[in-house]
């Protein structure tokens, strides 16, 4: 029986560390002997590359516009790309996804957070990742890590401050709805602590999904039915319990590694919510950036 595919996806302001700890986590499951797709939005697809380029560096871009060019980048690139890799069974690791779209279009674009997050579902037949990890950072500090290492910001990494505090505070309010998708934690603490978080949450959803694999082999289409990763939701709920308020205080197969056209990258519990119906005034934008080489195209890792 196959083992199921995981899909987890890093969200965070810019300039949070994002790709950083993409590349790493990648490392260390390729190492266990996973299969694993690293990808990012905009930007895993020859399609999403051009896509990223007019969004984040070119002209001016109607914020209605720039949420439906990220939506067609989404729709492309998850069709293509991340089901696929999820349904041979391969750990999907993807820098933004549409939390990015509903924090930077929805919220600080003022689009609206439901319809921006209703157009992804749509765009994506109702795809959420198993684990999203929310790099939490004070949007001052990311600024001044990207002045640090970068000649020149996009679109999006160059707004003012007030519209990056609105994306973090929307951030954050996602988390706090949903604390069995989300992991928050601390990108302000150092670097090997923030390692040690992510894979704590990331052991506990490989455990649990080779315990399932392993049932499903006597319960057959049983397994199927179960709530997944309870093991990873009930880690992520201790790690909400532990921090004040939302925010953390701080062998198999030989391994593959598959990279997206033009970024490196990372599969099937495909999670689905339920569909929503997009309406005229669901024009919301997406802005979700990426996980590979250049700067995420809702602003920087």
């Amino acid at each position: 029986m196959p083992r199921r595919g995981l899909f987890v996806t890093l969200e965070g302001g810019d300039g949070v560390g994002k790709s950083t700890h993409a590349r790493r986590l990648e490392q260390r499951l390729v190492e266990r002997g996973e299969e694993v797709v690293r990808t990012r939005e905009p930007g895993g697809t020859l399609l999403g590359a051009q896509i990223r380029e007019l969004v984040l560096h070119g002209d001016h871009v109607d914020a209605r516009a720039e949420a439906l060019l990220y939506a067609a980048d989404r729709a492309h690139h998850i069709a293509t790309v991340v089901r696929p890799a999820l349904e041979r069974g391969a750990v999907v690791i993807q820098d933004r996804y549409l939390d990015s779209s509903i924090a930077y279009q929805g919220a600080a674009r003022d689009l609206g957070a439901d319809e921006v997050r209703e157009l992804s579902l749509w765009a994506t037949r109702g795809l959420l990742p198993d684990l999203t990890i929310l790099l939490d950072l004070d949007p001052a500090e990311g600024n001044r890590r990207m002045g640090a290492g970068r000649a020149k910001l996009d679109r999006l990494e160059s707004e003012g401050a007030s519209f990056h505090e609105r994306v973090r505070a929307e951030f954050l309010q996602l988390a706090a709805a949903e604390p069995e998708r989300f992991l928050v934690v601390d990108a302000s603490q150092a670097r090997p602590r923030v390692s040690a978080e992510i894979d704590d949450a990331i052991r506990a959803l490989l455990d649990e999904r080779d315990r399932e694999g392993r049932s499903g082999e006597d319960a057959g289409a049983e397994a199927d039915a179960r709530p997944r990763f309870a093991t990873g939701r009930r880690a992520r709920r201790r790690a909400h319990s532990d921090a004040e308020a939302i925010r953390l205080p701080a062998e198999t197969p030989a391994a593959r590694t598959v990279h997206a056209p033009d970024a490196p990258i990372p599969g099937p519990g495909l999670h689905t919510a339920s569909l929503p119906t997009v309406t005229g005034d669901a024009s919301s934008r997406d802005g979700a950036g990426g996980a590979a080489p250049g700067p995420a195209p809702h602003g920087g890792a």
